[in-house]
């Protein structure tokens, strides 16, 4: 089995669209969230190699579950993936543990760029 991702974002169409180009990368997604709050169940349950977390969402957002992430595994390995290319954004996600940043709409190689950056 390749690396595990968990994948994290409100929208289905967007989960799919990471999943589609992670598993043909050859990496497994084992779980899916769509919300901050799925997002620190399914970490706990799945115990993924990598998560990609998108920031705005319902219940809570992604630079809180990245933080909440954090506080019980600190080397888990998250990249954001965000509509929202703002500058603050991008600044408030590294701060809170992010590894990488990627932007909507999703380029496959920017995507496999990132997740190889952080799990190798």
């Amino acid at each position: 089995m390749g690396k595990t991702v968990l994948v994290v974002d409100d929208a289905a169409f967007m989960r799919m669209m990471i999943k589609d180009i992670l598993t043909k990368n050859g990496y497994t997604v084992v779980a899916e969230a769509e919300n901050g709050l799925m997002a620190i169940e399914k970490f706990r349950e799945f115990k993924p190699d990598l998560v990609t977390m998108d920031i705005t969402m319902p219940e809570m957002d992604g630079i809180t579950a990245v933080k909440e992430i954090k506080k019980m595994e600190p080397d888990a390995k998250i990249i954001m993936c965000s509509a929202m290319g703002q500058q603050a954004m991008v600044i408030d996600a590294i701060q809170a543990g992010a590894r990488d940043f990627v932007v909507k709409p999703f380029q496959p190689e920017r995507v496999i760029e990132a997740v190889t950056k952080a799990i190798g």
